[in-house]
């Protein structure tokens, strides 16, 4: 059974990943949850690095939950000091990214998210998890750009892009 927040198609998620782009659709989105009256839903997704061998080795204070809650806990502060009147929901999951977003786009009205994180193809007009979600996602995608990935990667782009998708 699916809760009635996961139904709700006044309901827009924002992938954050605390890259530039990510930042640049929260802002997008808070201001479009600001005039439609769309809930903001925050998601952030973590998964332990993969080895092929040898194993790593990690510090002793080591927390990936805690670190994705404080990465979410700046976005919301962010996106609540310019839009105070919005509602906003935090969620933090162990899986890809790709797959916690897609998962989290049904029954929304949109996904937002940055072209290109941090990733490592510098330059790429559209990152993986961007690609992944335009793809195959259950509701109309913006994959946003911010003014300076814009204009690194093409000299003549000074404001923000966007590519959506609409499934």
């Amino acid at each position: 059974m699916t809760s009635t927040r996961e139904q709700s198609r006044d309901r827009i998620v924002v992938g954050i990943d605390g890259s530039d782009s990510s930042s640049a659709a929260l802002e997008w989105a808070g201001r479009q949850a600001e005039l439609t009256g769309a809930t903001l839903e925050l998601l952030t997704a973590w998964a332990w690095p993969t080895t092929y061998g040898a194993p790593l080795g990690f510090p002793p204070d080591f927390d990936p939950v805690a670190d994705a809650r404080r990465v979410l806990e700046a976005a919301k502060g962010a996106v609540l000091a310019a839009h105070p009147g919005i509602e906003v929901h935090m969620t933090v999951v162990e899986e890809s990214p790709s797959l916690a977003l897609v998962r989290a786009s049904q029954g929304a009205a949109l996904l937002a998210v940055g072209s290109r994180g941090h990733g490592e193809f510098v330059g790429m007009l559209l990152g993986s998890v961007g690609q992944h979600c335009a793809t195959n996602a259950h509701c109309p995608v913006l994959v946003l750009r911010d003014d300076q990935e814009a204009a690194a990667s093409d000299h003549t782009a000074t404001t923000k892009e966007a590519i959506v998708s609409n499934r």
